[in-house]
Formats: C-alpha cells, structure tokens, sequence
C-alpha cells in the first residue's frame, strides 16, 4: 500500500526524533543530532534485550513525533469528514503502523554515516536537512518541524525530495473512496496485525 522504498530511510527518519526549547529555535540540528545519538546508543546498548529496545524506541517515537498533526494532513480534507471516533482510531492505528513498520526494520541499521548539511528556520518553523551515507549511495532525507510546548515535533518527512504524508495520503485517499472510512480503517488494522506477527 506504501512504497516499500520508503521504509528504510524511515528508519533513519524516526532516529530524528526530536528535543528543543524556544530560545533555541537556531538549534534544530543540533537537536536532530542529539537524537540521533540518542536512538543509537539505545540500538547499540547491550544491556538491553530486544523487547526493551523495541519498547525505549516505541516511546521515543510517541514522544518526539506529533502523530495527531501526521494524521491530519494525512487525510487532509477526510479528516473533517470523520467523526470523533473515527478521527481517534485513525490516529492510533496511524502510530501503531509507524512504530511497528520502523520497529520491525531496527535490527537493519549497520553503522550508516548521518550527515547534516543544512537547516531552515522560520518563526516557530524548520527544516532540517540530512544525508543518510550507505555503502553505495546518499539517502536525502528532509524533516519539516514545528515548535510545540518548547519542543520541535516532526510533521513531515522527505525522502528523495517525496513527502511521506503525501504519499500515505495518495494511498489513503484511494482507499477511502473506493471502500469509506470504516474499509480504511479496517485495512488499517490488519496491516498492524500483519507486522506485529512479523518475526522478530
């Protein structure tokens, strides 16, 4: 339903999580960069098994990326459309899919180079920009943040000058007007399923 090439740069994108006061809003890479460390140290520590990676990770994510805000441009003009409870279950099952897509692909970082060649602030605004360095290539990858409560949160990702919420939009999009809001949400469920049966 998503493009697979999208999931392992994510996987470097939700190491972006991110921390940050108003009075730094210079700072945003530096505050990329910090979680990032942070991220690695947590996949490197060998005093941790796998379950409790998996769940410091999971509680990064929630905490760091505003999945409310993903889930609205996300659906864009269906998010008005849903209901309450609609708009609640699309926000949970949204975040189960992320955690649990990057969650299950953890286990493939190999020690890539992240680079930070720039940034752009504007008011309460930034864009941070990164180079993920494998072997063969540089990986583009894009963050669009926003400061909330002192805090920059993701919004947006690019990965090769594409929008992740674009493309889960497209998807999404499609989905609900062949099948409604409640056929979207069950797809939803079942892709959640899916990974969490994934082996480990």
């Amino acid at each position: 339903m998503i493009l697979k090439r999208f999931f392992m740069p994510i996987l470097f994108g939700f190491m972006m999580t991110l921390a940050s006061s108003a009075f730094a809003v210079d700072k945003a890479t530096d505050s990329v960069r910090m979680s990032v460390e942070s991220i690695i140290g947590i996949l490197k520590d060998a005093g941790l098994d796998q379950s409790a990676k998996r769940e410091k990770i999971r509680a990064a994510i929630a905490e760091r990326f505003d999945f409310r805000a993903m889930s609205q441009r996300t659906l864009a003009t269906n998010w008005r459309k849903a209901s309450k409870e609609e708009q609640q279950q699309f926000v949970k099952l949204f975040t189960k899919l992320i955690q649990n897509t990057y969650i299950g692909r953890v286990e493939a970082y190999t020690n890539e180079e992240v680079r930070y060649p720039g940034e752009k602030v504007t008011s309460n605004r930034a864009v941070v920009d990164t180079l993920i360095v494998t072997s063969s290539k540089e990986i583009p990858v894009t963050y669009k943040l926003y400061l909330k409560d002192d805090r920059w949160l993701v919004y947006d990702v690019y990965i090769e000058g594409v929008s992740l919420i674009s493309n889960y939009r497209n998807s999404y999009q499609e989905i609900v007007k062949r099948d409604g809001f409640a056929g979207l949400l069950s797809q939803m469920e079942e892709k959640v399923k899916e990974l969490a049966r994934q082996p480990s």
